[in-house]
Parts: structure tokens; C-alpha cells; sequence
């Protein structure tokens, strides 16, 4: 079975759908055991509304930018977008993935409901941010951060576009599970080595390294003492009298 990992990041017209905000880009970057085939999805989307002044400054995407490259209306692009996300391979399993989900999903989920299309609640969704949480606790867990933590080139991002952010998630990605994978190959390794080993007849142990434990010096009560030499003389024969 092969693992088709699609990268999908989104641009919108403000923050909260609640609001009436829209979707104005898509961009989707598909892996196949963890190798980039080079088939992606861009698509710019008219919302059929004002983009917020905050949002525009994040992203730099404009009224005039979406008349540029000939942006249409979600509806329009629906299908196209469902078509590059399923797969008729029955040999592959295809998960999404993508950085902080509930945003993207939440707002794509929206557009198809509203498109009256099938939703993305059948995919495997993997949400990278809460990856990097997990393994940076207490960190900067953006995709700049990530990128300067893993030594990612992304000098090329100079506002927060779709393509560019998931061609960096992918990269991120990688980096991320490939310590990951590594731990895990190690440990399996080593729990073969010690099953093979035991099937021979070999004794196979275990050691622990206790150098980060602190030691702690328990002292002996004067009572403690005391009844200690008393135990001492009741001792007949004892090795250091003789």
C-alpha cells in the first residue's frame, strides 16, 4: 500500500466564516512515499466579496490580483479540486495534511457545503502544527519557526501564499518525521536484535544509564545506632571478633 500525502493550505477573505468570509486560494502539493511527484493544485477563487484590509496584508491577495489570474467562484472549481484530492488507486491510501486544520477545514467544508459537494470528513487529516507541538512543547510552532528550527530555505516567502506554504509544510514535513522515523526504526531494530537473540540461547540485557539521578545521603538516627550495636554483640562467632 503507498502513502499519498496531500500538503493543502488555503488563503481567505478574513478570519471567521461567522462572518461571511470566503476562501481565495488553494494550493495542494502531493507526496507519494514520501517523495514529491511534481503534481500540484493552485487555484485562486473569486469569493464574491471584499477581502479585509488585516487579511490582505498577511497574504498581499487583492481584488485586482484575483481579476489577474482569472479567479472563479468556488462552485466552479469544486470539482477539480475533489478530483486532485481522490484517488483511484486502490493501492493508495491518501492523507491531508496541513497546519493548524480546523482553520483550513472549517472554511473548505464551508465552501463545499455551500457548493452542495461531498465534505472532507471521509479523509485522514494529519494537522502538522499539533505534530510540531508535540515535538517542540512549549515553542514557536509557526511555519517561519519551523522552517529556521529544520534549516528550510524560505527567503521566497515574503507574504503567507498557499503554494509556497505547502511546498514548505512539505519540506517542514519530512524533517519532522524523519527524526520520528528514525527513533522508531531504532527502536524496532533493536527489539528484533534482542527477540532473535533470546531464540538462540543469548542473554540479552538491558542497560540503564542512572547518571541523571541525584544521589541522596540518608544518615542513621543515634536510636537507629543504638539498637544496631545491641543486634552487633548478640552475634556469637562473629567473623570480626575473631
Amino acid at each position: 500500500m503507498h502513502e499519498r500525502l496531500i500538503f493543502l493550505d488555503t488563503e481567505t477573505t478574513g478570519l471567521e466564516i461567522s462572518q461571511g468570509h470566503k476562501l481565495i486560494e488553494i494550493a495542494c502539493v502531493e507526496m507519494i512515499n514520501r517523495r514529491l511527484t511534481g503534481k500540484n493544485l493552485h487555484i485562486f477563487i473569486d469569493p464574491q466579496r471584499e477581502i479585509d484590509s488585516d487579511a490582505a496584508k498577511i497574504h498581499g491577495i487583492t481584488k485586482e490580483r484575483l481579476l489577474q489570474e482569472n479567479a472563479r467562484p468556488f462552485e466552479e472549481i469544486a470539482d477539480e479540486f475533489l478530483n486532485f484530492l481522490n484517488t483511484k488507486d486502490a493501492n493508495q491510501n491518501t492523507s491531508l495534511v496541513i497546519h493548524n486544520a480546523p482553520f483550513d477545514l472549517g472554511f473548505l467544508n464551508n465552501e463545499l457545503n455551500l457548493a452542495q459537494k461531498p465534505t472532507l470528513e471521509n479523509f485522514k487529516v494529519i494537522d502538522s502544527l499539533l505534530l510540531a507541538k508535540k515535538l517542540r512543547p512549549g515553542k514557536k510552532n509557526n511555519l517561519d519557526a519551523l522552517c529556521d528550527f529544520y534549516g528550510i530555505d524560505r527567503s521566497k516567502r515574503t507574504h503567507h501564499g498557499a503554494l509556497i506554504d505547502t511546498e514548505l509544510l512539505a519540506e517542514v514535513y519530512l524533517a519532522m518525521t524523519r527524526k520520528q522515523s528514525n527513533l522508531i526504526d531504532e527502536n524496532v531494530a533493536e527489539t528484533n536484535n534482542n527477540i532473535n537473540g533470546n531464540l538462540k540461547g543469548q542473554n540479552n540485557f538491558t542497560t540503564h544509564d542512572f547518571s541523571q539521578f541525584k544521589s541522596r545521603l540518608i544518615l542513621a538516627t543515634d536510636d537507629e545506632i543504638n539498637a544496631h550495636n545491641e543486634n552487633i554483640k548478640n552475634i556469637k562467632n562473629a567473623l570480626w571478633n575473631n
